[in-house]
């Protein structure tokens, strides 16, 4: 197909009002270089429930799109927080748990709930992708699907064969993919296969993306082909979305990022990162979430880093404040300067653990001591605002002393920033597949190849939502009396009844790791 066939709509599948800088940014790509492609997104992000499909026949019958591509971002749900139907990893603590029968019972219920919620969700919207494109070949016999997104790249394998054949499955990052099926060019050395034609080459998740230069995104075009742009420019609160980079260098044991972005970084020039936050800042944003896996990934990104924010202060942006993940090893004392004097008021730490020989086995690559310098250069600097710590108990060979350390490390943040300001985000990894943590528990027999990623079955959910046993009814124990006492404030009501019931060990302790002898059980993914 000539690229001026081509009639291209981006629809966000239906998740929480998040900003959908996936479909902005493959939008913005595709028109710098195919201007003469017409375009449309169309984001149910912002629509009500009961409009998903009326919604969506409405865009497909005006646009007439030749080609559909989907975004989807949320699939698996195990959080501590609110969402389907209740609080997941409550729901579960109370099924598993419990030991009143009421409230053992209490979970089930919401349990049940969660389960009808997650699968009426996954058919829906294997529903709507089959709808939108049912609909656009009543126009265009010929017209095809991408799906791709956060969801799509963990769960490729099992998404495939739900979805329409010849649906073109994307992982990872999408532009090149794009450029190919506009001009259309064979597929065969992208990222992607084809739902009912060709099967996913084996570790398709591990290759590497493309490598392509990241530009400012045009502002100006995006509003034009997007009528809901202004859903999102409504709440002066609301954090827009701006990335500064991509891929990540670690091999943390659980973590998905470094697999699906690549561990090569690749860095967007600041001048087009500023020249793109310009564009928002003169919309009234004052408010940005950098969307990198990590803010500063390595210490030799911190230049970067730091002329990113020299160029913020200096193109006049004075009253933003901005937010991210930030792995606050990598901090200086100039950065922390330019950090707060650039508006810096959130960011997140994920740690995952106070203790440094837990650090070092789950493959962090933290020096935790460092951390806790950098933290005193950071406040030292003047930042008096929140952070917030991610803590996964239970994740690999945790015992009462490591525990004891973490509470340690967390009360030394505390002292550093204020007990106020330090909010403990309380995780149970949602183990994923194509992770180190998953190859882990096929060695130690706690799955087997071939299980499905995607079940909530109790006797599958029990294995991917990671507390094994023997401190695996502790932590239970723990959460449920948390949730109990303080469920608005569950992340300090955990660290208390930690300390309570195991006391708190010497700091020096939690930041110092014996040196192993035994071979290594976490090797990296090849």
């Amino acid at each position: 197909m000539e690229s001026r066939e081509n009639r291209v709509l981006y629809v966000r599948l239906p998740c929480n009002p998040i900003f959908p800088i996936g479909v902005v940014y493959l939008s913005d790509h595709v028109h710098k270089l195919f201007p003469d492609v017409q375009q449309r997104i169309f984001d149910l992000g912002a629509v009500p429930p009961l409009d998903y499909a009326k919604g969506l026949d409405a865009i497909v019958d005006e646009f007439r799109p030749t080609l559909l591509v989907f975004s989807w971002r949320d699939i698996q749900i195990y959080a501590p927080v609110g969402g389907r139907g209740g609080n997941p990893l409550q729901n579960a603590f109370e099924f598993y748990y419990a030991k009143n029968p009421l409230t053992k019972f209490r979970g089930a219920l919401g349990g049940l709930r969660l389960a009808t919620s997650y699968y009426t969700e996954l058919w829906r919207n294997l529903g709507l992708l089959k709808r939108g494109l049912k609909r656009a070949r009543k126009y265009h016999p010929e017209a095809r699907a991408v799906v791709g997104g956060g969801a799509v790249s963990v769960f490729y394998e099992q998404l495939g064969r739900s979805l329409p054949a010849g649906t073109v499955v994307s992982v990872g990052e999408g532009e090149a993919l794009l450029e190919k099926l506009i001009k259309g060019e064979d597929l065969a050395q992208e990222r992607c296969y084809v739902a009912g034609e060709t099967v996913p080459r084996d570790r398709l998740i591990h290759e590497k993306p493309a490598n392509i230069e990241k530009t400012a995104c045009n502002y100006n075009y995006i509003e034009s082909i997007w009528p809901e742009f202004s859903y999102y420019l409504q709440d002066m609160d609301f954090y827009l979305g701006v990335q500064t980079k991509r891929g990540c260098p670690h091999n943390c044991c659980y973590c998905i990022y470094t697999v699906i972005e690549g561990k090569q970084v690749r860095i967007n020039p600041a001048d087009e990162v500023v020249a793109e936050m310009r564009q928002l800042y003169d919309r009234g944003i004052r408010n940005f979430w950098f969307t990198d896996a990590q803010f500063i990934p390595a210490r030799k990104f911190i230049d970067d880093a730091i002329e990113l924010l020299q160029k913020i202060i200096a193109d006049g942006m004075s009253d933003i404040h901005w937010a991210a993940y930030i792995r606050a090893d990598n901090l200086t004392p100039e950065l922390c300067d330019l950090m707060v004097k650039t508006g810096m008021n959130y960011f997140e730490i994920g740690i995952t653990s106070g203790s440094q020989e837990l650090v070092r086995k789950m493959r962090m690559g933290y020096n935790l001591r460092v951390v806790l310098e950098n933290c005193r250069d950071l406040k030292a600097a003047g930042y008096n605002d929140v952070v917030s710590v991610n803590y996964s108990f239970n994740v690999i060979d945790e015992t009462v002393e490591t525990i004891r350390q973490t509470i340690a490390y967390h009360r030394e943040l505390e002292r550093i920033f204020g007990v106020d300001k330090v909010e403990p985000a309380i995780f149970f990894i949602g183990l994923q597949p194509h992770t180190i943590l998953e190859e882990y528990a096929f060695k130690k027999d706690i799955l087997q190849p071939g299980y499905d990623p995607m079940s909530l079955m109790p006797w599958t959910a029990r294995k991917l939502l990671w507390n094994p046993e023997p401190l695996g009814s502790f932590f239970g124990q723990i959460c449920l009396e948390a949730w109990q006492r303080n469920s608005n404030d569950f992340g300090r009501e955990v660290m208390a009844i930690l300390e309570e019931k195991l006391g708190c060990a010497d700091l020096e302790a939690a930041l110092t790791a014996p040196v192993e002898i035994k071979d290594k059980q976490l090797t990296a993914v090849r």
